[in-house]
């Protein structure tokens, strides 16, 4: 139905106009949820749909926040995506979603294009150790929440931090290998210049040494493309490409922990390239739970993200950032990561005489 208006809408409803402005611009908050469910309801049945340009212009913003993720190639941040957006439009706000690719330039564009069209919240998920590139966007207002990355030095004063433990995460991973009796135990990754993959890279070390191993002695493969060093455009190439050259060393490790499950299918592919079995000739672990991990063959063990409970924070912290005109000072929430053992790890295998 065209032509519909806000007092109409209130009407329908049987509240008030003002209650109607405050669903349709985030604020549900200050209603009772059976009223919440009314006015949605009944902007349903009428067809109701606002005029943005002009709240735009009443209000500076739009109800849209941006989402900057490095790249949908990897499943993990297309399920993060739909479970922000899922919390976004719970509160009657839309998500519009940026790859970045980890270059920082490419970041402050897109930040720059996003605050230009009134939006005022970005979730940013590149992990990068320093924010300097988008700073001054922050201090102009810009309401920003870090996803996967730990505070660093040098943050904005209000950025809000969320992650998953990746210390513990691939601690667990690593631990787990050791137990079954992993010693020659390699790590592969891309670049390890992101907070989240050094902190990753830090479990993995302090698990081995735990353990009475020398992490330098240790296989770490860290190779990729020049062009995309962090290999998230493709992360399965590059974990198939480690695992050929790392199977062809005369000392082979019996068990890799990947960065990610991407690359931990690829690690995969590339030990069946070598006519070697995946969980017994060499265990694999990823990192993510990614909906292809159960899938693989045979089913991937993995270090599992909450990621439905940490996109819902990111949103919650991101809307309560916007809607406050004194933003508080920056705040850090870490989850714990959870172990899911498949049969793509197994006991180290006995030495063939």
């Amino acid at each position: 139905m065209s032509g519909v208006t806000i007092y109409q809408v209130a009407r329908e409803a049987g509240v008030s106009p003002s209650t109607v402005s405050n669903f349709l611009n985030g604020r549900p908050g200050r209603m009772l949820p059976q009223t919440r469910i009314r006015v949605a309801a009944a902007i349903d049945r009428l067809g109701y749909r606002p005029n943005r340009a002009a709240r735009q212009l009443r209000t500076g913003r739009i109800q849209v926040i941006g989402l900057v993720v490095p790249s949908v190639a990897n499943p993990f941040w297309g399920s993060f995506a739909r479970y922000l957006e899922r919390a976004a439009l719970s509160d009657g706000y839309h998500v519009l979603l940026c790859n970045s690719e980890r270059e920082p330039d490419r970041e402050r564009r897109y930040l720059e294009e996003l605050w230009a069209d009134g939006i005022r919240g970005v979730v940013l998920c590149s992990s990068l150790p320093s924010l300097d590139h988008v700073l001054p966007l922050v201090e102009t207002g810009l309401s920003l929440v870090a996803f996967d990355r730990t505070a660093q030095a040098g943050d904005p004063g209000t950025l809000v931090n969320i992650s998953v433990d990746n210390v513990v995460g691939a601690h667990l991973a690593t631990a787990h290998l050791l137990q079954l009796g992993h010693r020659r135990i390699a790590f592969v990754s891309g670049s390890l210049r992101s907070v989240n993959r050094r902190e990753r890279f830090r479990g993995f070390t302090d698990a081995l040494e735990q353990a009475g191993l020398d992490p330098v002695e240790t296989f770490v493969w860290s190779g990729g493309a020049e062009q995309e060093p962090y290999g998230d455009l493709d992360a399965a190439g590059l974990g198939r490409t480690a695992a050929n050259a790392l199977l062809r060393t005369s000392d082979r490790p019996t068990a890799i922990v990947a960065i990610n499950d991407m690359c931990a299918l690829g690690i995969s592919a590339g030990i069946r390239d070598a006519g070697l079995r995946v969980g017994q000739d060499i265990s694999v672990v990823g990192f993510d739970d990614i909906v292809l991990a159960d899938l693989a063959a045979p089913p991937l063990t993995t270090v599992r993200q909450p990621v439905a409970e940490m996109a819902a924070a990111a949103f919650r912290h991101l809307r309560d950032r916007i809607d406050n005109t004194e933003p508080g000072p920056s705040q850090s929430l870490l989850l714990r990561p959870e172990l899911v053992v498949r049969t793509s790890t197994g006991r180290v295998p006995e030495v063939r005489k």
